[in-house]
């Protein structure tokens, strides 16, 4: 039986303004099943036919001019990132901006838009999660011990897996995925004590024949009314 398939995905633009004059630039996608990545990644650079404001360069590292030599047109990756993302749910890092973005860009090139429940937002997830707490997804790396080392500039395909990570531990970590959360609810109220098995081959006893048969003389010694005669006893027998 097939787990559940979602897809985390990110996308850089040239400014905020998905309905006005700004476009994608990058679009990053990371397929998981049952919260875990599966290798199989979607990614294209996009020419957003307008330059690219030197702030937002800053940013994503990239330029005008490699978008126009390396990026291709939106509406000609919009059929494989559709294919890609199938039925899926979307996982985004303030999914109301990618959202916006990926159905302006759609409906520009002649797609349907991707309807609101579809999207899952982490950044709303995270502010119920820690009220009050950072909720960027640099601050819930830092706060999950999740590496930002591999990343020099926000870029969308990184940023989908650094969003992959973080989304399992707001989901609750690895034991969520390995399913030890559902097993604790249904033991929860009861409990069980833990049985040693017994070791392949026994250790070798730590005290000689002569020390042991010194201390059965000296117990011996002691008289039978003593107390420690008693628990000795029953450890003979």
């Amino acid at each position: 039986m097939s787990g559940v398939r979602e897809i985390c995905f990110d996308t850089e633009t040239t400014g905020f303004h998905a309905k006005g004059d700004d476009r994608i630039t990058e679009v990053g996608c990371i397929e998981i099943i049952d919260l875990l990545p599966t290798g199989k990644s979607f990614h294209a650079y996009i020419n957003p036919r307008r330059s690219v404001p030197e702030k937002v360069i800053e940013i994503t590292g990239l330029t005008t001019e490699f978008l126009s030599a390396n990026g291709i047109y939106f509406e000609d990756a919009a059929q494989d990132f559709l294919d890609f993302i199938g039925d899926s749910q979307l996982v985004a890092h303030n999914a109301d901006f990618d959202r916006g973005f990926i159905n302006a860009e759609l409906e520009r090139a002649g797609f349907a838009p991707i309807k609101t429940e579809r999207f899952t937002d982490t950044l709303q997830i995270a502010r119920e999660k820690f009220p009050g707490s950072p909720a960027s997804l640099d601050a819930l790396c830092k706060r999950f011990g999740v590496s930002l080392s591999a990343r020099d500039k926000h870029g969308a395909i990184i940023d989908s897996e650094l969003l992959a990570e973080v989304y399992l531990q707001l989901k609750g970590g690895r034991a969520h995925s390995l399913g030890l959360d559902d097993a604790k609810q249904e033991n929860k109220g009861s409990f069980v004590t833990p049985i040693a098995n017994a070791r392949p081959t026994p250790l070798a006893k730590l005290s000689t024949e002569a020390e042991r048969q010194a201390h059965e003389s000296f117990i011996n010694e002691l008289g039978d009314e003593m107390l420690w005669q008693k628990y000795w006893r029953k450890a003979k027998a």
